[in-house]
């Protein structure tokens, strides 16, 4: 049977290449950029793979869950704030009709409805690895003009006058929420006071939601449940395990858990492993039979975003950030209330970092600054600043017991590169792996190195996520070329190393201590480089203090994939993700080494005075 053309077209579902969204549209208006949409999400509901939704200027609270995504790198679809205009996304919504109690105590009452199918009030945070410190915590909030105020863990304390940080505190009823908060010295009825309402800002509702680009909003407020790695992980934004996501150029904000999240899809075990590894284990043969691999998962691409203030992670992710790039954000004030615990805390957070690439970030004021946890393999952390992510008084409490530092790299089996990065905080490092090359860094705060950890964690095939082996974690297997140690740099440590270790050409300052498995170590005791981290109105410049004699002694060779070598425990190469040999020819600031006789440190011409480091 023949149809006419004009029924084909009319059987032919129509979609636009540009959707528009603006606040005086209507979802009921075609998307053009003179009838535009009045909701990012009906735009989402349209939107066909190689669409693209512009959304102008103004604040959208609502929660964007993507139904489809694109079909490759080449034809995504892609969410983008108009060019130069403010685009703000919020889980939360406006209240007003507080009224005064007492002093600085507002009430308002709100019927349940108000919440719909959700109440963060009611939603208490819990999960694997979580600390409640001995009172509920839940997901929701209370702003003022922008910044948060504290939950208290009783009525009480806020029934009080409002202390330098003001409180709130929550009930629900079966019909009605109550909210009481300190609003120190104004009327809330006259101020901007918003509370969450949403889980999530920007979150598909099933995972395998691929090549979305999501790029150039503020995306704020949002109530986020705990994420651990045994569970599916909600963040402000999230990929919802799934493939080649672009989240870049954004500023996301205030989530009570995690900004970002690139986890794990959720299951009936969710939340049902804590404090066992074989618990874990059990989820990452759960997730190799349900996908888990270098063409279904991950290849996402994070960049360019400022995230601040959440309380669990910047970034996290358990298994769904494989193959992924991280590059060029700022994470700072991340865990910085400490109201509540747990194991997943950092900056950025990964489970599973298979051949990732972290890179020129800026981490400071968070709790970790970045912690890779089992199975980082094929991985590069390089070009990264890390400052007060430790404090002189978070050392003397925490060095012990292993709290506040820039990295934490936790039972793994390598081999994974850390190369030309600044660790500036009190306390730099925790080491509790194998197979780890750290190249041209510049270590200017305390080591921990854990002579064993009797956990069994998966080795991996090379630039694959098929298990090969467990195996358990002796201190070893790593290599120490060109890095500069300050102070509290002790290797003394990997004195008594189990497996192999490597190392040449380090040099230690102002009482920094090589290991005896150094053969020729350049060390100066008596030497301060005076580091000093000044803030200017064009950036961030590191100050300090250079001999040249500092470079041209000791035996300095190129750092390359012959020289690193195979690891002894995974059995796998130093070499870039595609297979292709690696060679460290670049510093953190982008100009290329001396071939011949590259410069310990960073820097591969440092000189005294001041360096741009941000």
């Amino acid at each position: 049977m023949k149809f006419p053309l004009l029924t084909l077209l009319l059987l032919t579902p129509l979609h636009a290449a540009d959707l528009h969204v603006a606040p005086a549209g209507n979802d009921s208006n075609p998307g053009t950029p003179a009838a535009p949409l009045r909701t990012i999400q009906r735009g989402a509901e349209l939107a066909q793979a190689g669409d693209v939704i512009t959304v102008h200027a103004g604040t959208y609270r609502e929660r964007v869950a993507p139904p489809r995504g694109g079909e490759s790198d080449a034809k995504r679809i892609i969410y983008q704030a108009a060019a130069g205009e403010k685009v703000e996304i919020k889980g939360s919504e406006v209240v007003k009709n507080w009224v005064k109690v007492q002093d600085d105590v507002w009430q308002v009452v709100l019927p349940n409805t108000f919440f719909g199918a959700f109440n963060p009030y009611a939603d208490r945070i819990h999960g694997d690895w979580f600390e409640d410190r001995g009172r509920p915590h839940h997901t929701g909030a209370v702003y003022l003009n922008g910044e948060w105020l504290i939950e208290a863990a009783k009525l009480d304390a806020v029934l009080k006058p409002a202390g330098a940080t003001p409180l709130w505190f929550g009930q629900v009823d079966k019909d009605t929420t109550t909210l009481w908060a300190q609003f120190k010295g104004v009327n809330p009825n006259e101020q901007q006071v918003e509370i969450n309402v949403r889980r999530t800002v920007f979150y598909p509702q099933q995972p395998g939601i691929n090549f979305l680009t999501v790029r150039g909003f503020a995306m704020r407020h949002a109530a986020t449940p705990w994420a651990p790695p045994t569970a599916e992980q909600i963040g402000l934004i999230g990929t919802h395990w799934s493939k080649g996501w672009i989240i870049e150029n954004n500023t996301i904000s205030h989530s009570v858990c995690s900004g970002i999240a690139l986890g794990k899809y959720g299951d009936e075990w969710d939340n049902k492993s804590a404090n066992s590894a074989e618990g874990y284990v059990k989820t990452i043969e759960r997730a190799l039979k349900n996908g888990w691999n270098k063409d279904s998962i991950g290849h996402h691409i994070v960049r360019n975003n400022t995230i601040t203030d959440c309380e669990q992670a910047g970034i996290v992710g358990s298994l769904g950030a494989i193959f992924s790039t991280i590059t060029g954000n700022v994470i700072h004030d991340i865990h910085v209330r400490q109201l509540f615990g747990g194991c997943e805390m950092a900056g950025i957070k990964i489970h599973g970092a298979i051949d990732m690439e972290i890179s020129r970030n800026h981490i400071y004021r968070t709790c970790r600054g970045l912690w890779l946890d089992w199975m980082a393999q094929g991985t590069r952390i390089s070009g990264n600043l890390f400052h007060d992510n430790a404090t002189e008084t978070d050392l003397s409490k925490e060095v012990i017991s292993g709290g506040q530092q820039d990295m934490f790299v936790e039972v793994n089996h390598g081999p994974f590169l850390v190369d030309n990065n600044l660790f500036l905080s009190a306390y730099s490092v925790n080491l509790r792996s194998q197979g780890g090359a750290y190249v041209h860094n510049l270590f200017a705060g305390a080591l921990r190195i854990i002579p064993f950890d009797s956990r069994m964690t998966p080795i991996h095939k090379a630039h694959s996520t098929e298990v090969a082996s467990l195996h358990n974690n002796p201190c070893g297997d790593d290599r120490y070329y060109h890095n500069v140690f300050v102070q509290r740099g002790d290797l003394s440590a990997y004195d008594a190393a189990k497996v192999p270790v490597a190392m040449a050409g380090n040099l230690f300052l102002k009482g920094a201590k090589p290991s005896k498995h150094e053969a020729a170590p350049l060390v100066k005791p008596d030497v301060d480089p005076a580091l000093k981290l000044v803030e200017k109105v064009d950036g961030l410049y590191l100050e300090m203090t250079v001999d040249p004699v500092w470079n041209a002694a000791g035996d300095r060779k190129p750092v390359t994939t012959e020289l690193l070598g195979v690891t002894h425990i995974s059995g796998c190469a130093y070499e870039n993700p595609d297979g292709s040999p690696l060679k460290i020819d670049r510093d953190y600031s982008g100009n290329p080494r001396i071939a011949a006789t590259p410069a310990a440190g960073p820097f591969d011409s440092p000189a005294t005075g001041t360096i741009k480091v941000w």
